[in-house]
C-alpha cells in the first residue's frame, strides 16, 4: 500500500491506500456487507474494546471505505481520514464531535446555504454561540474569538461569491488566542489538488465529494480529514452516534474510481474557467465577474498564494432585471440549470433562491450575495462550445 507523501499528487490518487485483493483484481472490490466474521468470541470482544484493528460492522468502517479515506488522507497530507454519506454529513459530524453546549463558533459569513442553516438554525438549538463575520477583516477576527470558543469554520473559495479567505492568517489568529480551537476549512470548491489548508495551518478540513472529488455527478458523500484522534472521535462519536452518516461500499467504490482522474479533470475546469471568466468580464452585458483568477478581484493576491489554479467556478451578475435575467439562463443552450458542481457537464444556478434560499433578503446582502448572481460550475466541454453559448445568450439581453 503506497502511502508516502513524497510521491507526486498523480501517483497518490491513483496508488495511494491500494492493497493487493487476494484475487489478483486490479481494481479494489467492493465489500457489500453490513457486518464481519470473527474467529472467536475472544476476537469480537477485543475489536469491539478497541485492543484489536479489524472490521467490525459497516457503519464504523469497510474496506472499500478506508480505501478511500487512506487515499484522501495522502492527498490532503492528513493523519487520517472518514468518509461519510454526504458532505452535510461530514460537516455535521466534524462539528458535533468538537462542540458541546456552552461553546462558541466563529464563521465567516459567506457559506453553503445549508452550512449556513446548520450553524445558524441548528447548533444554536443545543446551547451552541454561533457568530458570523467577515474573515476577509483579520482584525475582526481576532476580536470576536471568544474564552469558549472551539471552533473557528470557514470555506475558501467561498460559496458563491468566490470571497478568498487568508488560511494561513486566520489559522495563526485562532491558534495564538487559543491552540486547542479546532480550525475547520471547507476545501470543497479547491480540491486537494488545488489547495491544502491542512500545510497552512488548518486542523481539520471537510469536503462535499460529491462535487470533484468524485466528478461525475453520480454520488453525494463527504469527507473529512486532521489529525488521528480528532477523526477516531468523528468516527467513533460524531458519525456513529450522532449523525449515523455513513458512506455506502458502492458509492466508496465510485468515489475511488473518481480520484483516479482529479487531476486532469481540475486542469481542465481551471482551463475552462479562466477562459469564461476572461469572456464574461468582456461582454458588455455583464456587471461583475467573482473568479479569484482574475487580476482584479478582490482575493487575487491571497488565492495565488495558497492555491496551484484558482479552481473551476466563477459567478457573475449581468446588467437585466430577474425577468430578464431568467429568461437569458432558460435559454442557454449547451448548458444546464441544476445545483451541484465539479460535474463533467457545465451547471449554472441562482444561489440566492437555490442553494442559499436559507438566508434572509438582509442576510443574503451582509454575505454579498446579490439576488440576480449567476453562479457557473464551468464544465469539460470543449471551450470554444462553451464561450460560444454563453456570448449567444448574453447577445440577447436587451
Amino acid at each position: 500500500m503506497l502511502n508516502d507523501k513524497n510521491y507526486g499528487f498523480a501517483t497518490r490518487q491513483i496508488h495511494a491506500g491500494h492493497k493487493a485483493d487476494n484475487e489478483g483484481a486490479l481494481c479494489a472490490p467492493i465489500y457489500q456487507t453490513s457486518t464481519f466474521i470473527f474467529d472467536s468470541v475472544e476476537q469480537g470482544g477485543r475489536r469491539f474494546a478497541g485492543k484489536e484493528d479489524g472490521y467490525i460492522y459497516s457503519r464504523m468502517g469497510n474496506p472499500t471505505a478506508s480505501l478511500l479515506e487512506n487515499k484522501m488522507a495522502s492527498l490532503e497530507n492528513g493523519e487520517a481520514a472518514l468518509a461519510t454519506s454526504s458532505g452535510m454529513g461530514a460537516i455535521a459530524t466534524a462539528l458535533w464531535s468538537s462542540l458541546k453546549a456552552g461553546d462558541h463558533v466563529l464563521s465567516d459569513d459567506t457559506l453553503y446555504g445549508c452550512t449556513f442553516a446548520l450553524l445558524t438554525h441548528g447548533l444554536t438549538q443545543y446551547g451552541i454561540e454561533v457568530d458570523l463575520i467577515n474573515f476577509a477583516d483579520p482584525e475582526r477576527v481576532k476580536k470576536s474569538i471568544k474564552p469558549n470558543t472551539k471552533v473557528v469554520y470557514f470555506e475558501t473559495p467561498c460559496n458563491p461569491t468566490m470571497k478568498i479567505i487568508d488560511i494561513a492568517l486566520i489559522a495563526q489568529i485562532a491558534h495564538e488566542a487559543d491552540p486547542a480551537i479546532q480550525v475547520m476549512v471547507d476545501n470543497t470548491f479547491a480540491s486537494p489538488y488545488l489547495q491544502n489548508p491542512l500545510d497552512l495551518g488548518a486542523d481539520t478540513v471537510v469536503h462535499s465529494a460529491t462535487k470533484y472529488l468524485n466528478g461525475h455527478g453520480d454520488v453525494v458523500a463527504g469527507i473529512i480529514v486532521g489529525k488521528a484522534d480528532f477523526v477516531t472521535r468523528c468516527r467513533t462519536f460524531g458519525q456513529k452516534d450522532m449523525t449515523g452518516s455513513v458512506i455506502s461500499p458502492f458509492d466508496a467504490f465510485l468515489l475511488n474510481r473518481g480520484l483516479k482522474t482529479l487531476d486532469i479533470r481540475l486542469d481542465r475546469h481551471c482551463q475552462n474557467a479562466a477562459l469564461l471568466a476572461e469572456m464574461l468580464q468582456a461582454h458588455p452585458a455583464v456587471k461583475k465577474v467573482y473568479y479569484p483568477g482574475l487580476p482584479d478581484f478582490e482575493g487575487h493576491a491571497i488565492a495565488k498564494k495558497q492555491m496551484r489554479q484558482f479552481g473551476g467556478v466563477l459567478s457573475f451578475e449581468v446588467k437585466a432585471d430577474r425577468a430578464a435575467t431568467a429568461h437569458f439562463l432558460n435559454h442557454l443552450e449547451l448548458v444546464t440549470i441544476a445545483v451541484s458542481l465539479g460535474d463533467t457537464e457545465t451547471l449554472v444556478q441562482q444561489p440566492a433562491t437555490m442553494t442559499h434560499s436559507a438566508y434572509t433578503p438582509e442576510e443574503l446582502a451582509a454575505a454579498g450575495i446579490a439576488e440576480g448572481l449567476i453562479r457557473v460550475s464551468v464544465g469539460l466541454e470543449s471551450s470554444s462550445d462553451l464561450l460560444a453559448a454563453f456570448k449567444a445568450g448574453l447577445d440577447k439581453i436587451k
